[in-house]
């Protein structure tokens, strides 16, 4: 954990600026069911994101005992309550214990500290914003799963994960769970979503062709907020701090539900692992069960036969680092901790467009892919989070190729730290800016929205963390932790820093489905 998030979850002693009652008549579902872990389990997996949620589901199918660990709390659905924070006026429902966040239009916020569905980890030259609750990213992302192309994924992986068995079983089995499918027609011609046909006007006049994008949002729930038939969400640009209204088919919906139906796995919200080890017999976890507000409801240590690891890049290597470094798994490779990325993530903006809608529809309909302004760059369609009117800001989310700049977790002064040059992504805002000022001056639109944005941005900030156990370095090809039998990761630490200039989110389910297949199948 960044040293930042750390210091918010023991609290600042400031004033609160709702009361208590606030949050818990907000969310009351939040402070139910808080119950520790048992002490002993035949398989833990700690997270329950993508990996961790995909992981539960297939052992518990396979006849198998399983518990589930997540820091975060479960939020609730409601087709009509305000059950979530938003971007514009956020308050302690956002943001996972903290009491201020730079936002991505540029301003920082201010809010109460509570544990809100969103991390802002902070490190000396890098902030990565990550999921904290059940459901994991799939609560808080804009909903793209995109396959990589064939040539980036193998020149990532070297041909160690064989990208034919991906494409052939495992993409189309998530793509199948996730009921994954581009914006419909009549979506796409919805007010809302005016400022994706002007993303596609614009980028056309440049010559691009724009190409649907694959997304996890139910669009029945999206035609329903348009005639009124719930309470509008994804349609008022609302997606980092969850849809309460059910907009995003998430984790919740599909793995988890069908994880916990079984009757043989459980989730337990609200319990942060903080160390894992080895007793000579089995793992061991050490972790602490809070409360909503942060207070303490007991510390618990469980053993387990097998444990998986699914906390996401950041979570899974803090994990992995501390315990090579005080020593309580005595087998780590060098790898462990290494060869993290950002993605390539860029934020690009660009102003003065032709007027089209009242609000801004989250979910995104369309993408560009350029390999001619130095490295291979994914420009998708987006939304001004914090921004919810449609003001002629026409953004877009960059994801560039890079496979020079990464950086690694280490430990010092007791602590986990993300060792990240502070230019490492300066590559890819260069190759975001020379594509963004050819779409403008193709498009007679203005680059940036001066003097609020900048035409790029992102030189210190991800929301897709990747790496840190890299697959087939400090684990073997199907996720197994070298030297030590019976530990995996599932998550997003396994990908070497990118993807291939596409979101992680399908490459980390399937993976994860390839590799929990893999390990039932071995028994190991």
């Amino acid at each position: 954990m960044g040293g930042a998030a750390a210091a918010g979850v023991a609290g600042t002693g400031q004033a609160q600026a709702f009361p208590a009652s606030y949050y818990r008549a907000a969310v009351p579902e939040l402070f139910t069911g808080l119950v520790r872990p048992p002490s002993y389990t035949p398989n833990l997996v700690i997270g329950s994101g993508f990996g961790g949620a995909i992981s539960a589901l297939r052992l518990a199918q396979a006849g198998q005992t399983v518990t589930v660990v997540e820091r975060g709390f479960r939020w609730p659905r409601d087709p009509w309550r305000d059950i979530h924070a938003n971007d514009t006026l956020p308050d302690g429902r956002a943001f996972w214990f903290r009491r201020s966040a730079r936002m991505i239009a540029g301003n920082t916020a201010f809010f109460d500290s509570f544990g809100g569905i969103m991390d802002a980890t902070v490190y000396d030259t890098m902030t990565v914003w990550r999921a904290a609750c059940v459901g994991g990213g799939s609560m808080v992302f804009t909903g793209v799963m995109i396959q990589p192309q064939r040539t980036y994924f193998d020149a990532l992986f070297g041909g160690l994960v064989p990208y034919e068995e991906l494409d052939r079983v495992y993409y189309p089995r998530v793509r199948r769970m996730l009921n994954l499918s581009p914006m419909p027609q009549d979506v796409y011609r919805q007010q809302a979503f005016g400022h994706s046909r002007e993303w596609d006007r614009q980028v056309s006049a440049a010559g691009y062709t724009p190409t649907p994008i694959d997304s996890i949002f139910n669009w029945d729930v999206v035609r329903a907020e348009g005639t009124g038939r719930c309470r509008p969400s994804a349609s008022v640009g609302r997606s980092n701090h969850g849809n309460a209204n059910g907009a995003k088919f998430d984790l919740n919906q599909s793995y988890l539900r069908l994880a916990e139906a079984t009757g043989l796995a459980r989730v337990h919200a609200g319990f942060e692992a903080l160390s894992i080890g080895h007793d000579g017999g089995r793992y061991v976890v050490q972790g602490i069960l809070r409360d909503p507000f942060g207070n303490s409801l007991g510390t618990t240590t469980i053993a387990c036969d097998r444990l998986f690891l699914a906390a996401g890049s950041i979570g899974t290597s803090n994990l992995l680092v501390k315990a090579q470094a005080e020593k309580t798994l005595a087998n780590l490779n060098e790898h462990v901790g290494a060869g993290w990325g950002t993605n390539g993530d860029v934020l690009v903006v660009r102003s003065f467009g032709r007027p089209a809608g009242i609000s801004q529809g989250t979910p995104s309909a369309s993408m560009i892919h350029d390999t001619r302004y130095g490295l291979p760059t994914t420009l998708e369609n987006w939304y001004v989070p914090g921004v919810p009117l449609n003001l002629g800001i026409i953004p877009s989310l960059g994801m560039v190729f890079d496979e020079s700049n990464r950086g690694r977790f280490t430990y010092r002064n007791g602590q986990v730290t993300l060792n990240w040059n502070k230019n490492g992504n300066a590559d890819a805002l260069d190759t975001c800016r020379r594509m963004n000022a050819r779409i403008a001056s193709a498009s007679r639109t203005v680059p940036g929205a001066w003097p609020i944005i900048d035409s790029v941005s992102g030189m210190n900030w991800t929301a897709h963390p990747l790496g840190g156990a890299v697959i087939a370095r400090a684990t073997d090809a199907y996720g197994g932790v070298k030297g030590h039998p019976g530990l995996y990761v599932m998550d997003g630490a396994l990908i070497p820093g990118s993807t291939g200039a596409v979101n992680p989110s399908l490459t980390i389910s399937a993976l994860a489905e390839r590799n929990i297949e893999h390990v039932l199948k071995a028994g190991v």
